[in-house]
């Protein structure tokens, strides 16, 4: 499983401006009813920051980032990170994280470079309400 070790914990990072990152944020912020993940958009200075401390393209979000007990994981071992740490049934998912490395990329990435003409793109940032925004991590949000 691909990781790194990091001393920010529990932390979902997502492209603000993809459809689909979003709807992700959404899915775990209601099903993460235990409240452990705080949230991040790639956009804010948080994500910044941390796609250049793992050499990711800070312009170009092609992988979600899932830190979990402190360890960065991207691509579709981040999504199982994420599944791993929900109420059942959402755990079964993660068991994706088994596949062969060149499998999980070749289907990750077909979706995550066509993520935008797939499933659109909005203007900007979400902006999320007070009780949402609660849940951002330390800045995690604004560009």
């Amino acid at each position: 499983m691909e990781s790194t070790r990091l001393t920010i914990d529990n932390l979902i990072v997502f492209d603000g401006e993809c459809v689909l990152c979003s709807g992700f944020f959404r899915f775990m912020l209601r099903h993460d009813r235990a409240g452990r993940f705080a949230f991040a958009t790639a956009q804010s200075p948080l994500g910044q920051r941390l796609y250049r401390d793992l050499g990711l393209p800070a312009d170009d979000f092609e992988t979600n980032l899932v830190i979990a007990d402190g360890r960065a994981y991207q691509r579709l071992d981040a999504f199982a990170a994420a599944m791993r740490a929900l109420p059942w049934p959402w755990p079964v998912l993660s068991l994706c994280r088994f596949l062969p490395r060149k499998l999980k990329d070749a289907f990750y990435f077909s979706i995550a470079r066509n993520r935008y003409r797939l499933f659109g793109r909005h203007d900007r940032c979400m902006i999320p309400g007070p009780e949402v925004r609660a849940r951002f991590a330390c800045g995690g949000y604004g560009a």
